[in-house]
């Protein structure tokens, strides 16, 4: 097994804001994780908690409470003064059989502390209504949206301007959403987790994982002149529970797992001074160390391990246009590869005779293969009108899977490594980028955009998914709903035992 060491969950700690231990009650005075404080709003008559463990990122509230609703509510509050637009996401679920029905937990913004404060919140109640409630003026009724979801455990709160935006989903689907664009709210508000027993005599539980405090980019930024930080990530694939390994102020891109499952190896990019840089991230350690590609620093996220393990093929564009080039996997100086450019890889074959990759040739941009030693030309795979990319290797070597806009919408297809029998293997109503497979062949994982992405973009700092569905034929899954886009999973990222995933999401800083 590959999992992340305990060392290296230990030392993540040190990343976030916490009180020392694994699980530990707060109160209002203190942080708790990624939040200010922790405490109760309309005083209730049983006192409610928070705790927060630092190895499995996850937060356990106790609250008890009359309700959330109304004039004046009643619950457990863990908070960050925010300002500003910004993103709140949580999976929640109760813990126990529960008492009322109508108890709550979910996402909240307030204006204030006080118990009839306008607000807007994300909640679900135990009986599996989910709703986007609101209360617009101090001491006003409390109103509602109802979802057609129900029990939804996968919750999102956005303020995007005037607008306030929740996104709610059983876990594995895509959202559903609801706003309201007329909530006056101040610009500074306290935002953040949430529980009511609705029953002033009874204490309940909930859990919230996976949780995500994310400052979008800002309305007029420039693509590809603007950049926003990161988070390296990690998530088991089966769970869906996500790990914070790293977060930073430049923007890291596309993180490989190493084959011996001890490091990851993502790009920087953006315009500082590490911009082109391939970095090692050791999971132990949790520490970064430049790989030396002199003279070639000006490498894309379009980075590739061989199978096994000894070599990287890289995109790089230090000459001028992008071409591929290799390298030892420990670093030395590359040896170019591809005479034609723009030539963006993507994938080894499995015997590491062949590297394939996506080139842009007389106004199209098509799939082509070429000996990994250089030697020979190279050779055309796709001529389709439209954008083919991210072509990728099955482990057994049988099919080469991609992404193509052919059908319209851009969509998962498969070919043989010759380029025959060209076939279409997702056909839904999202944009699919970046197929995967498994190390074990059995699963691929690809980004989806939604449609408000044109079909051949795939832009940084969007709404996304992270799906997974099964290489035999059979539907897709939601494993994780992301902040993110370009860089978040361009290159092939599953861990050796097939159990986990990394990737990357963005943030501006929440200072």
């Amino acid at each position: 097994m590959n999992k992340v060491p305990l060392a290296a969950l230990a030392a993540v700690v040190s990343l976030i804001a916490f009180h020392p231990g694994s699980s530990v009650a707060v109160d209002a005075a203190g942080p708790v994780g990624d939040f200010e404080a922790a405490a109760d709003v309309g005083s209730p008559k049983i006192a409610g908690s928070a705790a927060y463990n630092p190895l499995s990122q996850d937060y356990t509230l106790t609250a008890a409470g009359t309700n959330m609703w109304a004039q004046r509510d009643e619950f457990q509050f863990v908070s960050k003064k925010l300002t500003g637009d910004f993103i709140l996401q949580t999976r929640v679920q109760f813990l126990g059989k529960g008492v009322d029905p109508h108890r709550k937990a979910g996402l909240i913004i307030r204006a204030t502390m006080d118990a009839d404060s306008p607000y807007v919140d994300a909640v679900v109640h135990g009986d599996g209504l989910t709703s986007l409630q609101f209360r617009r003026t101090k001491g006003g009724a409390t109103e509602q949206k109802q979802f057609d979801v129900k029990a939804a455990d996968a919750l999102q709160l956005e303020r995007r301007g005037t607008r306030l935006i929740m996104s709610a989903a059983v876990f594995g689907d895509p959202y559903a959403t609801a706003e309201i664009a007329d909530l006056t709210l101040p610009d500074e508000v306290f935002a953040g987790l949430a529980l009511c027993s609705h029953n002033p005599a009874v204490v309940e539980r909930a859990v919230f994982s996976n949780v995500r405090i994310t400052r979008p980019a800002p309305a007029n930024f420039t693509p590809y002149r603007d950049y926003i930080g990161s988070v390296l990530e990690t998530i088991d694939v089966a769970t869906g529970a996500r790990r914070v390994l790293r977060r930073s102020e430049e923007p890291l891109e596309a993180p490989n797992w190493t084959r011996d499952g001890a490091a990851l190896i993502y790009n920087i990019s953006g315009r500082g001074e590490n911009r082109g840089k391939l970095v090692r991230f050791d999971l132990t350690t949790l520490q970064p160390a430049t790989i030396d590609t002199t003279p070639n620093t000006r490498n894309n996220n379009d980075h590739v391990l061989s199978f096994d393990g000894t070599m990287l093929a890289i995109s790089d564009q230090t000459a001028g246009a992008s071409a591929v080039y290799t390298v030892p996997v420990g670093g030395g100086t590359p040896k170019r590869i591809t005479p034609n450019t723009p030539s963006y890889l993507h994938s080894w074959s499995p015997d590491a005779s062949t590297l394939i990759y996506t080139g842009g040739r007389n106004g199209e941009f098509d799939i082509y293969a070429i000996a990994s030693d250089g030697s020979g030309a190279e050779r055309n795979l796709t001529n389709t009108k439209g954008l083919d990319d991210g072509p990728e290797y099955t482990p057994d070597g049988k099919y080469i899977y991609f992404n193509s806009v052919r059908s319209g919408l851009m969509q998962i297809w498969r070919m043989k490594p010759d380029g025959s029998e060209q076939e279409q293997v997702t056909n839904d109503g999202w944009n699919n980028w970046f197929p995967h497979i498994s190390p074990d062949g059995q699963w691929i994982a690809y980004i989806a955009f939604g449609t408000d992405v044109p079909a051949a973009d795939h832009p940084y700092y969007k709404h996304v998914m992270v799906r997974v569905m099964p290489a035999a034929g059979g539907a897709a899954r939601t494993i994780a709903y992301v902040y993110g886009g370009q860089g978040t999973i361009n290159v092939p990222s599953w861990s050796p035992d097939n159990r986990q995933l990394a990737f990357v999401s963005n943030t501006g800083s929440l200072k």
